[in-house]
């Protein structure tokens, strides 16, 4: 059974999102693709999760196409495993709002965490792609990897399972390794320091996003 997050959680206010989303990105080097292109697909839908492209609001089910532009949303007690070009996945937790800016399958892209947390799992061993993710309290810079980002015990945090990003907040950058997390106090702070994560905490973040 999926567990719901008992830690402390983190509101981020989806007008705060976007003005967060100002933040300018340097270094992709990767045009965004047309909207309406399909670049994935829903791989697990539980509960309410819908998507909306543009005007057009639907729910979205498993085995629906994930389109570029799209604004997924879960809500309570719900989750959402999207599947992007054929190795890269996205698990979305229970109230987490993502828009894909754009991704191109094999070399990145640019996406948006509003509200709520996610866990980005792309297995070792493939060819590194050039993805930047937004947040209301910084960047992440991801080049292959796994790793958690969202509310824990509290705090905005990210969790490196394996590969490197690189965190940037208040002009400053952490680069988090294999093992090791990274706290964001508020937006627009600097990261804390960088620090090896119990087990325990491990546990609680993957399983705020859905994973046992």
């Amino acid at each position: 059974m999926r567990q719901h997050p008992s830690s402390g959680s983190v509101t981020i206010s989806r007008r705060l999102f976007m003005a967060a989303g100002a933040l300018a990105l340097t270094g992709i080097g990767i045009r965004a693709t047309q909207a309406n292109m399909v670049i994935g697909k829903a791989k697990e839908v539980t509960g309410n999760v819908t998507r909306k492209q543009e005007d057009h609001l639907e729910g979205l089910q498993t085995g629906a196409s994930i389109l570029d532009r799209d604004f997924v949303a879960t809500g309570p007690e719900s989750f959402a495993v999207l599947e992007l070009g054929d190795d890269t996945m996205l698990r979305l937790g229970s109230e987490t709002e993502l828009l894909i800016d754009s991704f191109i399958a094999g070399q990145g892209g640019v996406i948006e965490l509003g509200t709520g947390q996610m866990v980005f799992d792309r297995p070792e061993g493939l060819a590194k792609i050039d993805l930047t993710m937004r947040t209301a309290f910084g960047m992440i810079g991801v080049r292959g990897t796994k790793f958690f980002a969202g509310p824990s015990r509290g705090v905005f945090a990210v969790f490196v399972e394996h590969g490197r990003v690189a965190v940037t907040g208040g002009g400053v950058t952490r680069e988090v390794g294999p093992g090791e997390g990274v706290e964001i106090a508020a937006p627009g702070a600097v990261p804390g320091e960088i620090v090896q994560w119990g087990e325990a905490r491990i546990r609680e973040a993957y399983a705020s996003a859905g994973i046992r």
